[in-house]
């Protein structure tokens, strides 16, 4: 089974500016991480993904947002909110990005890649259905999960391990009692919602907040916990991953303590789940992660989990 890992050159358009914390740089990190691991470069399927259709990002999103989001980067660019702009190549970036999703969800569905690692940005999860967030302009995975339900996939189960809750991920599912959607974040933290006993109008959301500061155990305990409780009784066809690497030690805007064999745990933790519940189909998609470096070095964790 090869391992494709999914980006568009596209994605790099999107231009907060370099003292924003989400920057092309934390993609070109990757990059440049995998250049320095050439026997997993090598094993990689690298697919050029595509740009979601306007039709597909409604699976998710009001049509009259997905408008405003593009005429605004027509016009070069614009604020959101205090977090979240639009720059001219925004428009080209956001529908890579979730293009690239939506093709690694179609692979895996189709059988061409069991698992695919989608390199994009911006990131998706705080993006409500017709609102920017939180760096975040189109729920990448959302999306992804309403396509795998219209391609056939019975149920959907959805993990965010990023240091902040998916609020936008939870909002754009929660409707769908077939979605099930785990969230371990950090609390209390932006953007401040994720309670425990939020569990969505369905019981379909396991949110799992978690303070700053404890032990790695704690956090890789927490969500295994959460995962198992979300399947008991009930087996994805399908695992998408939220990846947000700002859950790692020493990120500029987390407090957690995840070090990188723990990025390796967990994935291979789901990837073991996977393989009994729906033939090893996993797709994951970058969120959050401010330190570049940490990025890159976590994806190759990753990926050699996905593996």
């Amino acid at each position: 089974m090869t391992l494709a890992f999914i980006s568009h050159s596209d994605v790099g358009r999107h231009d907060n500016g370099w003292n924003h914390p989400e920057h092309v740089g934390r993609v070109r990190a990757i990059t440049r991480a995998l250049r320095y691991h050439p026997e997993l470069f090598t094993t990689l399927e690298h697919v050029e993904g595509g740009h979601a259709s306007e039709d597909a990002l409604a699976l998710a999103h009001d049509r009259n947002y997905i408008a405003r989001v593009r005429d605004t980067a027509a016009a070069g660019g614009g604020r959101f909110d205090a977090d979240t702009v639009a720059s001219e190549g925004s428009w080209d970036a956001a529908t890579a990005g979730a293009g690239c999703v939506l093709e690694a969800v179609d692979r895996a569905l189709d059988g061409r890649n069991r698992r695919s690692f989608a390199a994009v940005r911006p990131p998706g999860h705080h993006a409500l259905r017709a609102q920017a967030m939180g760096f975040c302009l189109f729920g990448n995975v959302a999306i992804a999960a309403h396509h795998a339900r219209a391609r056939g996939a019975r149920r959907v189960l959805i993990v965010d391990w990023d240091v902040h809750h998916g609020n936008g991920t939870q909002a754009l599912v929660e409707h769908e009692p077939d979605i099930h959607f785990v969230s371990m974040h950090q609390w209390p933290w932006y953007p401040g919602s994720g309670a425990a006993d939020d569990r969505g109008p369905h019981g379909s959301v396991w949110n799992a907040p978690m303070a700053a500061g404890l032990a790695a155990s704690r956090y890789r305990e927490t969500l295994l916990a959460a995962v198992d409780a979300a399947t008991d009784g009930w087996t994805p066809d399908l695992v998408l991953i939220s990846a947000g690497f700002d859950s790692l030690a020493g990120d500029p805007l987390g407090g957690f303590t995840l070090e990188l064999d723990d990025v390796g745990v967990l994935t291979r933790a789901l990837v073991e789940r996977a393989e009994r519940w729906c033939g090893g189909r996993v797709v994951s998609a970058l969120e959050g992660g401010y330190a570049p470096e940490r990025v890159g070095a976590a994806v190759i964790a990753h990926l050699e989990g996905l593996r």
